[in-house]
């Protein structure tokens, strides 16, 4: 007789079930991403809402915090689930865009969603997906987009974990935003610029009023410090219409000081129960340290209604373990490599500025790609102060600016002699080491212009985790 063969270990079982995981996640990633996407889209909350509904509403199964703002909310909402982590709860996170991955959207206690978790909430809203899309078809409306095939999926996720609070980063706007179907028990609103105009509108007034949509009945709102009036005057007025509370920074709470420090900075934040001080943040620019201090008062907010003082150690702790990938994070020493997800004039500003607070270099070059659809002028006669020398270059995205257009955009701000071309983003970044290297101790890199910018260039420094 043959002998048998032998049967399948533990551990090869395991390969098996992970493989075939791995195999059913590209699959459901593929689908997803057949979905028009999140800048081509219809605003409308009537298909998520249909969506919710058929689910029984899983996202009022838990608290929400919400936020919304121009530039930074994704650091915002990751300290705020950071100091409520070490509080102790379990939080659930939605952000985007991911940067390596569509499961980094998803975050259940502090990490990316299990493959297998976020399929099985796939797999619980897609029929109602299906017969949502079944009846937009009917009415010659379009289907249901990437994004709020990603809303559905967190919402359910969340509640099958269950989250003890849910932290949810708007995707665009407010009023319309997918998310929104949720009610934030806290909404906050950081700094508010232009961005997104064709879907927005063309002021920081008009923008504001899309934005002012997540607060909520009976909330808590806390809103940063706006440049403009009128954006302050819109969210007070939003405010008193639905009976919410709004604290704003710079009056009920604010940043009383900040100091460089070795990995980040130092703070002491006013909050809305009390003065927190010898704050260590482990992010560089002031505005980082206007994020951490709305996130603090945002937190204070949920736990007490903004009356309960936080206990310090363990805001401490909270802060200290915050992460925020992408957001003037040094990926590389020797030469050191530093990447940012700035993609509009506001973001260009916040960089420049933490750049010249935090970093000395003999020589900054930078590595810029830029998508077609972004202010790219504007942006690099921002950065234009901070920059020796140029490499603009495009990223795999089909959105990308063609380098040459991009080129002649930064020899009419740099000047010919400091800007070059390079048509491929890997040979940019290697192009702009080797001048950092060449210029000796103190040479640096800065690559930027999207947040697929600094995706690519952390993966080809074999820097993946977010």
């Amino acid at each position: 007789m043959g002998s048998m063969a032998p049967a399948p270990d533990s551990s090869q079982r395991e390969a098996a079930r992970t493989l075939e995981i791995m195999q059913r996640l590209r699959e459901v990633e593929e689908s997803i991403l057949a979905r028009a996407p999140e800048h081509d889209l219809e605003p409308s909350l009537d298909r998520i809402q249909a969506v919710m509904e058929l689910a029984g509403d899983p996202q009022r199964t838990y608290p929400v915090i919400h936020l919304t703002g121009t530039n930074g909310k994704t650091t915002t909402a990751r300290v705020v689930e950071s100091i409520l982590r070490e509080m102790g709860l379990t939080t659930g996170r939605f952000t985007s865009p991911h940067m390596h991955t569509m499961l980094e959207r998803i975050a259940i206690g502090g990490r990316p969603i299990e493959a297998e978790k976020f399929l099985r909430a796939y797999a619980e809203v897609l029929p109602l997906i299906e017969l949502v899309d079944a009846r937009s078809a009917e009415d010659d409306e379009p289907r249901m987009t990437y994004f709020e095939v990603l809303v559905a999926v967190a919402y359910a996720a969340f509640a099958d974990a269950p989250v003890d609070v849910a932290i949810i980063e708007v995707g665009m706007g407010g009023s319309w935003d997918a998310t929104n179907v949720a009610d934030g028990v806290v909404s906050v609103i950081t700094p508010i610029a232009l961005d997104h105009q064709h879907f927005l509108g063309n002021t920081v007034g008009a923008i504001a009023l899309e934005k002012a949509g997540i607060i909520k009945a009976d909330g808590i709102v806390i809103s940063a410090e706006q440049d403009d009036p009128a954006v302050m005057a819109i969210l007070a007025e939003r405010a008193d219409e639905v009976g919410a509370q709004i604290a704003v920074e710079g009056q009920q709470f604010g940043l009383e000081g900040a100091d460089v420090a070795v990995g980040g900075q130092a703070l002491s934040v006013r909050g809305l129960a009390t003065t927190y001080g010898d704050l260590f943040l482990p992010f560089h620019g002031a505005h980082m340290a206007q994020n951490a201090t709305l996130a603090i008062a945002a937190v204070e907010a949920f736990i007490g209604g903004g009356e309960q003082e936080l206990d310090l150690d363990v805001l401490k702790a909270g802060l200290a373990a915050a992460t925020s990938p992408g957001r003037l994070e040094v990926v590389r020493r020797s030469p050191t490599v530093l990447v940012d997800a700035a993609h509009n004039p506001a973001g260009a500003i916040a960089l420049r500025d933490g750049l010249q607070e935090a970093f000395t270099f003999t020589k900054l070059v930078g590595v810029v790609a830029i998508l077609k659809d972004k202010d790219a002028s504007q942006m690099l006669e921002i950065l234009e102060p901070v920059l020796d020398e140029v490499i603009v270059t495009r990223t795999t995205s089909a959105r990308a600016m063609r380098p040459n257009d991009l080129g002649e955009i930064a020899k009419g701000i740099f000047g010919e002699g400091r800007v070059t071309v390079v048509d491929d983003l890997p040979d940019a970044l290697d192009r702009a080491a080797g001048i950092a290297d060449e210029s000796g101790v103190g040479g640096g890199v800065l690559a930027t212009g999207s947040v697929i910018t600094a995706a690519e260039v952390r993966m080809l420094l074999g820097v993946t985790d977010a």
